[in-house]
């Protein structure tokens, strides 16, 4: 299976090494697990790469390797756990939500879907030039916006925004479909005006395009997003904190989902039992490699989850007392 560009490949390959990762392997056979991800420059990715990195330096214990893959993120992950093609995926809460209820862009319910834990939030946050007189989400009319690529939950996420607050595409002079590993080289070459991305902080993404042009991360505030955070059990509101981009100097307000990695009941009590007790027992370890890490308790692990917990997740947090 083809779930990347060799460009994208080669840097996956790279960081794989880097963490001491296992080359990509579908299905749970012969011990090999694959974690879906996202875009390498954003969060999923090395999310991915730190479950495998407590998963695999115990294999020797439990016979387990884990993989990481860069993938087009949240939906796609989902149809692939559905169809058997990744056995771990991480997954925005509010598209585990539509995929365990069978609600669009997804044909039918994923009744196999199964939750393991969550992890950061990821705030829907839209950084603009700001040269482009974008301060609220009403200046974005007529201006090139990015979207979201086809089969991205950010895609799906920033469509709802835009329905819910009566922007219609075709009220941008742009939408645009760009990768998350894209969008960055787009607003500094002047070729978008801003961009959705529904990431946690501090993102490499972001750090990169603020250090060669000038940025304003914009407020989401307002009637219609107090709509859709009361509207829908899995958005929160959030903020995009101050000091972590240069020229971002006070919080800026927005609403988010969380980050979930979420399997299906294909994958062993074992295999989910032994991910769980990698990253739970390590977790000091854990949230040292990355910084959206940081704030994770046990507890707030196990909220937001949109789908039934895997037998074998549920049979550690019970030895541990966290259910």
């Amino acid at each position: 299976m083809k779930l990347f560009t060799a460009k994208i490949a080669m840097g996956a390959a790279v960081a794989s090494l880097a963490l001491g990762l296992a080359a990509p392997a579908s299905a749970e056979r012969g011990g090999f697990i694959t974690i879906g991800t996202g875009g390498v420059t954003g969060v999923y990715y090395p999310s991915g790469g730190a479950i495998c990195r407590m998963v695999n330096q115990n294999r020797k214990s439990h016979g387990l390797r884990c993989s990481v893959e860069s993938t087009g993120g949240s939906v796609y992950n989902s149809n692939a756990l559905a169809s058997g093609e990744l056995d771990i995926g991480v997954v925005q809460s509010d598209v585990g939500y539509k995929a365990w209820n069978g609600q669009e862009p997804f044909q039918g319910k994923v009744t196999k879907l199964r939750s393991l834990f969550s992890l950061h939030p990821e705030s829907v946050t839209l950084t603009a030039r700001k040269d482009a007189g974008i301060n609220g989400l009403k200046d974005i009319v007529g201006k090139r916006i990015n979207i979201g690529n086809p089969g991205s939950g950010q895609a799906r996420t920033a469509g709802e925004l835009l329905e819910v607050c009566g922007i219609s595409e075709d009220k941008l002079a742009l939408a645009g479909r760009l990768k998350a590993s894209e969008m960055p080289d787009a607003l500094r070459d002047n070729k978008l005006d801003a961009y959705f991305y529904v990431v946690g902080h501090p993102t490499a993404n972001i750090k990169d395009v603020a250090t060669s042009v000038d940025i304003n991360i914009v407020p989401l505030t307002g009637g219609c997003v107090d709509k859709l955070v009361s509207k829908y059990p899995y958005f929160v509101k959030a903020k995009v904190p101050a000091g972590i981009y240069r020229g971002v100097d006070s919080d800026v307000p927005t609403y988010g989902v969380k980050a979930t990695i979420v399997t299906t009941s294909d994958l062993s009590d074992k295999a989910a039992y032994e991910v769980v007790k990698g990253v739970f027992e390590n977790l000091d370890s854990f949230k040292a490699l990355h910084p959206a890490f940081r704030i994770l308790e046990p507890k707030e692990m196990l909220q937001g989850l949109s789908a039934p917990i895997h037998p074998g997740a549920e049979k550690y947090y019970k030895e541990k007392g966290l259910l």
